[in-house]
């Protein structure tokens, strides 16, 4: 087993965890112009806002996550941009909203010193407008070799998603890949432990085999989780070597068969993902910073222990989403800053939260604990059986010894106690919840 076998994530989106502007625009501005960078500062004249330290904050919350059960940190953006983090200015500067390069470090030595691996988010996919990448390509003086950066449609630059501030990148170019390969190798240099690949189903994983390949070659144990929504995980591995993908079709599957209190629904989703773990090992959950938050996607209260446990007991890389723990609610909405809702300010200390949460926080620990006492289930096999009006067996099943490695998950929607049979005896499961065996 690797270290990843082990890994339960804790996933931040610091921006909105430590309540920064909604814009760099909107932070103060200094006359002092920030030392050269590579690349350097987007514009002539650019002026670094009053940097705040707002990473200590995320620091602050570490031995939450270690009291949690985790022992990963998956964090969101934490580079400069120009507003929600996947516009970033420079891949080589932490964000002035969230602090300096001494308060990154410090996180990072913090969560080293607890035993927590940190991830961070790549978007290299595309820049913003206002990078100095940009600028030079769409400038009117612009070389061949500096338009060749971005991909473009006619005489304008390509946006991402129809986005015109958010410019691609043309990863297809050697001189593009060497510079997101500098980027990746830079981090996992300074101590980061892997990448999550944002948007890496845009270029499409032949644009990413070349850069996974250098960055292995560096860093052979670093862990590169590619964000996919659809389409054919298997071969975007095999293709880009990635070690991991976004499984949302289980996370899909999780809420809506919840929802519709149709768990044939989730048996099909796990023939599917047997399938994928059989090749690589997805990252499961059932939230993050993109989604809608889980309390509020179930619409039957009494599921969301069953939703928590199906997140954090099936197969794969499990993270939770910063808040999910404790019952946030948050709709992720169609609109300019939909995403507010689903990344809120947390308070400066933990002690500060509502006392409302406490219990699902408690079944968290509860589930995070069984996961971690048993490290196997990363790499099992689940296989749904029994399937009927509101209720399912879904059998675990360990792939380096399956004679002893061997639990059942239990699930009832429905209003009465069930009664399923495992291969140890038969397990009670009361209504509306989940029991393992």
């Amino acid at each position: 087993m690797t270290w990843v076998d082990h890994a339960v994530w804790w996933h931040v989106f610091p921006l909105g965890f430590a309540g920064a502007e909604a814009t760099l625009a909107e932070a103060a501005p200094t006359e002092v112009t920030p030392a050269e960078a590579t690349p350097t500062p987007p514009g002539e004249g650019w002026s670094a806002p009053t940097i705040t330290h707002r990473l200590r904050r995320v620091t602050g919350w570490l031995d939450y996550l270690v009291r949690l059960g985790a022992n990963g940190l998956l964090l969101g953006p934490v580079f400069a941009s120009t507003s929600h983090g996947y516009d970033t200015l420079d891949h080589y500067r932490v964000d002035p909203r969230l602090g300096d390069e001494g308060d990154l470090q410090d996180l990072l030595d913090q969560a080293r010193a607890r035993g927590v691996r940190v991830v961070f988010d790549g978007v290299f996919n595309h820049l913003s407008q206002d990078h100095e990448i940009v600028r030079r390509a769409t400038a009117p003086e612009a070389t061949p070799q500096e338009r060749s950066w971005v991909k473009w449609v006619g005489e304008y630059t390509r946006g991402f998603e129809g986005n015109l501030d958010l410019v691609e990148l043309d990863l297809s170019q050697r001189h593009v890949q060497d510079y997101v390969v500098d980027v990746m190798t830079h981090w996992l240099d300074r101590g980061i432990d892997g990448w999550r690949l944002d948007a890496a189903f845009a270029p499409g994983p032949d644009a990413w085999a070349p850069i996974i390949a250098r960055v292995k070659e560096r860093h052979p144990d670093a862990w590169i989780l590619a964000e996919l929504i659809s389409g054919d995980y298997v071969d975007f591995v095999q293709r880009s070597g990635v070690d991991s993908v976004t499984q949302y079709e289980l996370w899909k599957a999780v809420w809506s068969s919840l929802n519709d209190v149709n768990l044939h629904e989730l048996a099909w989703a796990l023939q599917r993902h047997r399938d994928f773990c059989a090749v690589f090992t997805p990252q499961i959950f059932v939230g993050n910073h993109d989604t809608t938050r889980i309390a509020t996607k179930v619409t039957d209260p009494r599921h969301l222990p069953v939703a928590v446990a199906l997140g954090l007991l099936l197969p794969g890389v499990p993270s939770i989403y910063a808040g999910d723990e404790q019952g946030f609610t948050g709709e992720k909405l169609d609109q300019p800053r939909g995403d507010d809702a689903v990344r809120p300010a947390f308070p400066d200390t933990p002690e500060e939260l509502a006392p409302f949460g406490a219990h699902l926080l408690a079944e968290h620990q509860r589930l995070v604990h069984l996961r971690r006492t048993h490290p196997w289930l990363t790499t099992a096999t689940a296989t749904a059986r029994d399937v009927a009006n509101g209720t399912a067996a879904i059998d675990l099943v360990g792939a380096q010894d399956p004679d002893t490695q061997q639990l059942t998950l239990g699930l009832n929607l429905t209003d009465q106690p069930a009664m399923l049979h495992t291969p140890r005896g038969d397990l009670v499961v009361e209504p509306h919840g989940w029991a393992l065996g």
